[in-house]
């Protein structure tokens, strides 16, 4: 098994990323799609987030009102560290989960957004960067996304920063342009990993 740590700031595009490699054979684990199932309605993941935050925190249907949430942990560093307490954990235990039915040969590609900041680099066999202007992340979260200026500036100053995150990358992918751009960068990032897989067995 090659596992493969894929990281990016918000805005960056790092889920197109993950689709492009999910279509050479990648078996994909994506920690943001985990962290909504182990705080989904139910679940004790959720229960621990209304214990810590509040019941202000869950929609009139019972969910969790995400963008309430993220009103209140972004900008404020001790309620995020409140929020990953609960969640990182939860989602350490399912990728774990996931990662161990890919089976031996597998090409794992862990998407984690916070991968830099937590300091999980030395997990991976290969850490990935998708690297793309402040600017344009700005852009993409106000054009794309309809977050306000002051929530996207929020949501970038919460994560590391481009240096730190270019510091700790074996592979940069520039996604700062169109599609037509991106996808011949992520097909030489596959050649890459089955060459290194291949040295490895």
């Amino acid at each position: 098994m090659l596992r493969l740590g894929l990281t990016g700031g918000i805005g960056s595009g790092k889920s197109e990323v993950s689709r492009l490699l999910t279509g050479y054979g990648a078996v994909l684990i994506d920690s943001d799609r985990i962290a909504r199932d182990v705080v989904a309605p139910g679940t004790p993941g959720l229960a621990a987030v209304v214990a810590e935050f509040g019941p202000g925190v869950l929609t009139p249907d019972g969910a969790l009102d995400r963008p309430g949430l993220g009103r209140i942990v972004f900008g404020d560093p001790e309620r995020l560290r409140a929020l990953n307490a609960i969640v990182h954990p939860l989602v350490r235990a399912r990728s774990a989960e996931l990662e161990a039915a890919a089976g031996p040969d597998a090409v794992v590609v862990h998407d984690v957004p916070l991968l830099v900041e937590n300091g999980m680099t030395g997990l991976y066999d290969l850490v990935v960067i998708v690297d793309a202007t402040p600017e344009t992340q700005l852009d993409r979260l106000v054009r794309l996304r309809g977050m306000t200026e002051r929530e996207a500036r929020e949501r970038m100053a919460a994560q590391a920063t481009r240096a730190q995150r270019r510091a700790v990358a074996d592979v940069v992918i520039d996604n700062d342009g169109p599609l037509e751009l991106l996808e011949p960068q992520v097909r030489e990032v596959w050649r890459t990993v089955t060459e290194h897989a291949r040295r490895e067995e």
